[in-house]
């Protein structure tokens, strides 16, 4: 299982690239230092995405250390891009794939979920 996560974080990775939400440079510190949920208060979602979620992740992965066994980040991204003009169904699929993985254990996921579900939702 921690193969098919590690590869969902490279796609999350790769789409916040291509959507030019990569930063460069880090937030100061006390912004990393958040203990808000998702650091809403100091920090946009894809820079927690790309500096909190993301090396965290890594790091139990490369530890071999347990991994969370629930994650819902798919509706506060789906919020924060709430009327915002990006194509982020790339980023939203992703992000769906690792809620499912961690919460589930069970790699299941159909790829387009998440863009047939506002299609017809």
């Amino acid at each position: 299982m921690h193969t098919d996560i590690a590869e969902v974080l490279i796609d999350i990775e790769a789409e916040l690239r291509q959507l030019r939400l990569w930063d460069d440079v880090p937030p100061d510190p006390r912004a990393l230092a958040s203990t808000q949920p998702f650091a809403i208060d100091t920090l946009t979602l894809p820079q927690w995405l790309q500096f909190i979620f993301l090396p965290t992740m890594y790091r139990l992965i490369d530890e071999g250390a347990s991994l969370p066994r629930q994650c819902g980040i798919t509706p506060m991204a789906e919020e924060y891009f709430r009327g915002r003009e990006v194509a982020i169904a790339g980023l939203l699929d992703a992000l769906e794939r690792i809620d499912v993985l961690l919460s589930e254990g069970e790699p299941d996921y159909a790829p387009g979920t998440v863009s047939a579900r506002r299609r017809h939702g």
